[in-house]
């Protein structure tokens, strides 16, 4: 629904929605790339950050039930501790609201299954395994569902994601046509370029959760000052000593995008600063703006995270919001297909 009544009945603020998994733990290159974004433009949003925890559950062979309801929390510590403000966004786990897992199954009904075979995560996640769940293959109409139940405008996402919101919109525009003027067909934006953070140990991927396990890969943010020093010290660089950004290997290329997104001086002037040294001295240059970063963000987030109590109020506050939003959404879909 490009127009009407639920667009209409929203705030001249355009709606983001934003979802990320509890799996892995969140790293400098989340925080760079998207937390410390979404921290910037939040008064000029109507942002709905949802911890997506219904699709950590596509694989059921890795699932560790109390390690997903702990990252759940520490997701929702961190984007806390970076500033992210409860009264101004709305902060939820999305098991918690209902409506996504009945919306899904709505969609489910109308999504032709060519759609979903031809989703390329599906195809690549399947791939060697001896079993795959429904789940794995209809995941995809769970992130449909997670968008358009909150009448969204915009979606910020990754090049790698774009498929997905094509079939979010597909899916919109299918069920208006067949019962009535109902979805928001939301819209696709590619984020504000920030910092493109790559692994410490392999400069050519970029730094990601699913890698973290591997040892000195990512810089994560409840890691302690003394892990994160490592991970940085035994970052990949090169045998030379060249330190021209235009001349330098992929490794100390990236390790000068950091110094210069921490820094916040140019990479121009992280070069003059570095000429005539070692990578060795770089390194620690980097190590102590990456602790100077992290450590006060981690010791918020601990100390959010300690409070067990006070955190989970806090989405449950974020859960009854996003319902405020989310059962008119999901009657209006129930009404226009004559059920409920």
């Amino acid at each position: 629904m490009q127009d009407g009544n639920a667009q209409a009945a929203q705030s001249h603020r355009p709606r983001v929605f934003s979802g990320v998994q509890p799996t892995g733990n969140l790293h400098l290159g989340n925080y760079l790339g998207a937390i410390s974004q979404w921290v910037k433009r939040q008064d000029e949003r109507e942002n709905i950050f949802c911890i997506v925890d219904l699709h950590a559950l596509t694989i059921p062979e890795d699932i560790d039930p109390e390690q997903l309801r702990q990252r759940s929390r520490s997701v929702a510590a961190v984007f806390l501790a970076a500033g992210i403000d409860p009264d101004k966004s709305i902060i939820f786990v999305q098991s918690h609201v209902p409506e996504h897992s009945e919306l899904a199954w709505l969609l489910n009904c109308i999504t032709p299954l060519g759609w979903l075979y031809r989703m390329t995560q599906f195809k690549s996640k399947s791939e060697n395994r001896d079993s795959v769940g429904a789940g794995l293959l209809n995941y995809p109409v769970l992130m449909a569902a997670d968008i358009l139940a909150y009448d969204t405008d915009i979606v910020p996402v990754g090049e790698d994601q774009q498929q997905h919101i094509e079939l979010t919109r597909d899916l919109a525009i299918r069920f208006n046509n067949l019962f009535g003027d109902t979805f928001t067909v939301p819209k696709s934006e590619i984020p504000e370029a920030g910092a493109r953070v790559m692994g410490l140990d392999d400069p050519e991927a970029k730094m990601s959760k699913s890698l973290s396990h591997r040892p000195g890969h990512a810089l994560e943010l409840l890691a302690p000052d003394k892990q994160l020093r490592k991970a940085v010290m035994s970052a990949v660089t090169d045998s030379d000593r060249e330190l021209r950004y235009e001349h330098a290997s992929r490794g100390v290329r990236n390790l000068l995008d950091l110094y210069s997104a921490l820094s916040g001086v140019t990479v121009a002037e992280a070069e003059a600063e570095f000429a005539g040294e070692g990578y060795g001295t770089l390194k620690k240059a980097l190590a102590g703006a990456v602790i100077d970063t992290v450590g006060p963000l981690r010791e918020e987030a601990n100390r959010l995270l300690a409070d067990e109590k006070a955190l989970d109020g806090i989405l449950a506050q974020g859960a009854a919001r996003a319902r405020e939003i989310t059962m008119p959404v999901l009657r209006r879909v129930k009404d226009a297909l004559g059920v409920g």
